[in-house]
């Protein structure tokens, strides 16, 4: 027997948190241990989880904002090249952690890191095939483009042999091409023809006294978009531990997890507003998580993981990810003195004495300012002296 079945009920009991139990389950599971040795892993294990449980009254938020503040101010402010490639920057440091607190709505570098299911991740070829449905590839890498001058014409030639090594057919171009430069570029002052026997789209600006017309129209038709997705720049296939992943400048996780061959439940990028908004506000939460924990210790700053869920969750509290600043926790906060401690001190009170605002004097900063002890730790507690009356 199974030793998490022999000992389910005892440790379903146990005044734990699910997670623990369920890392205890693992661990037990399949071991021979006596009793003896079962209330003694069960003790510790539950000691060890009180010893780590705050105590009441406890100024957590200080606490939270220390930890994190502090080693910040040892972090240095740089980008990160991946092994060298020089295509792809990501933002690190002290700017990163910036931009993660302001709840940034597109981060200074957007990447992504796409992993792949099991049959495309460890075949190399499969995963190029991968990179070429997600990295945006332009018309005139998929052949010749001519301006005629004479006949006010922009001429494309497709090459059959390119088309068919990135796995796409001159059709498919061919259609795509006109479409997305109306669509996406919104540019629509052109006509077009298409030659299916010669691989060949053939462009003309409607207004055909115009050589500017014709140069613009030649810019369109040269940079747009036929394969792979608009936003992701450029992708590069690296190996590691034993797997093919892909890493990308841009981000764009809606139509990236559209992609067969893509893995949906490791995917993931670094634009958290981006999460936000395809995944939910939960999956906003874990990436606040991981992207802050990930910022500090690539500089070897090991900063406790709850004080960061403390800020995580009250960024996500409401529904949408809100900054840090006075556009967001800072300045939606209940106390008048509060939001004037941290900017803009004079808007706050004018606004405040306009609208006949009262401040109850309940956290720590509107206490500090008028010397007050804060209604934390041992200022939380108030002793009431009862006179015994004697019978």
């Amino acid at each position: 027997m199974a030793i998490s079945e022999k000992y389910e009920k005892k440790i379903e009991s146990a005044a734990l948190p699910q997670k623990t139990k369920d890392q205890l389950r693992k661990f037990l599971d399949g071991k021979d241990i006596s009793d003896t040795q079962f209330k003694q892993i069960l003790d510790r294990v539950l000691k060890e989880y009180l010893s780590t449980r705050i105590e009441a009254c406890e100024a957590v938020g200080v606490i939270a904002a220390q930890s994190i503040g502090e080693p910040g101010t040892q972090m240095t402010m740089r980008t990160f090249h991946y092994a060298g490639v020089a295509e792809i920057n990501v933002t690190l440091g002290l700017p990163r952690l910036i931009e993660i607190m302001d709840a940034r709505k597109e981060p200074s570098t957007p990447t992504m890191t796409v992993y792949l299911e099991l049959e495309y991740g460890n075949d190399r070829d499969r995963a190029r095939e991968v990179s070429w449905q997600i990295e945006a590839a332009p018309l005139h890498e998929f052949g010749d483009i001519t301006t005629d001058m004479e006949n006010m014409h922009v001429i494309v030639h497709l090459n059959t042999k390119v088309c068919e090594k990135r796995k796409i057919t001159p059709a498919e171009i061919m259609e795509t091409g006109p479409k997305k430069i109306r669509d996406r570029r919104h540019y629509r002052d052109f006509e077009h023809e298409i030659n299916d026997e010669t691989a060949t789209i053939t462009f003309s600006p409607k207004n055909k006294e115009s050589y500017q017309n014709l140069f613009q129209l030649a810019e369109h038709v040269r940079n747009v978009i036929v394969q792979g997705i608009d936003d992701i720049l450029r992708v590069v296939v690296r190996k590691e531990t034993g797997e093919y992943i892909l890493y990308t400048e841009g981000s764009n996780i809606k139509d990236v997890f559209d992609v067969v061959g893509v893995d949906t439940t490791r995917t993931r990028t670094n634009n958290i507003s981006e999460i936000a908004s395809v995944l939910g506000i939960e999956a906003a939460r874990n990436a606040i998580i991981h992207e802050a924990v990930s910022t500090l210790n690539e500089q070897g700053i090991l900063v406790d993981v709850r004080h960061i869920m403390l800020v995580s969750d009250m960024m996500c509290m409401e529904g949408e990810v809100k900054q840090i600043g006075r556009h967001g926790i800072a300045g939606e906060k209940e106390s008048v003195l509060s939001r004037a401690a941290f900017e803009v001190t004079v808007n706050h009170l004018l606004d405040a004495a306009v609208a006949n605002e009262i401040d109850e004097l309940s956290g720590v900063t509107e206490n500090v300012i008028v010397g007050q002890p804060i209604q934390l730790g041992t200022g939380d507690v108030k002793l009431i002296a009862v006179r015994q009356q004697d019978n």
